[in-house]
């Protein structure tokens, strides 16, 4: 995973899966990582070829901390595969997310 600040946007990508199996450690490292002067969280996942529920309660944990809080943060989810697309529509979580093809 690689994660890099570019003005008030924090870009975080080259996420293989995100899954049970590491779905606690992308929410610390990503928690770790924010700065308080970022309006803006992009989670690329055009390299994610495999998300599960606990990847879905990853996001959902981020929304929760920092979009849903009063703290003003957008969660843009980039490029998303066509798996991990059809889980985000199913589970309606464009609702709650920015989801962008670029």
């Amino acid at each position: 995973m690689k994660i890099q600040q570019a003005g008030e946007t924090l870009q975080i990508s080259e996420i293989s899966e995100l899954s049970a199996a590491n779905s606690q450690a992308f929410r610390d490292r990503v928690r770790a990582t924010i700065p308080a002067q970022v309006k803006t969280i992009e989670i690329d996942l055009a390299a994610t070829s495999f998300m599960d529920s606990c990847g879905l309660g990853a996001l959902i944990a981020l929304y929760k901390s920092y979009s849903n809080s009063g703290a003003g943060v957008t969660i843009r989810l980039v490029n998303p595969t066509p798996p991990v697309q059809q889980l985000i529509e199913l589970t309606q979580m464009h609702r709650l997310f920015e989801v962008e093809k670029r």
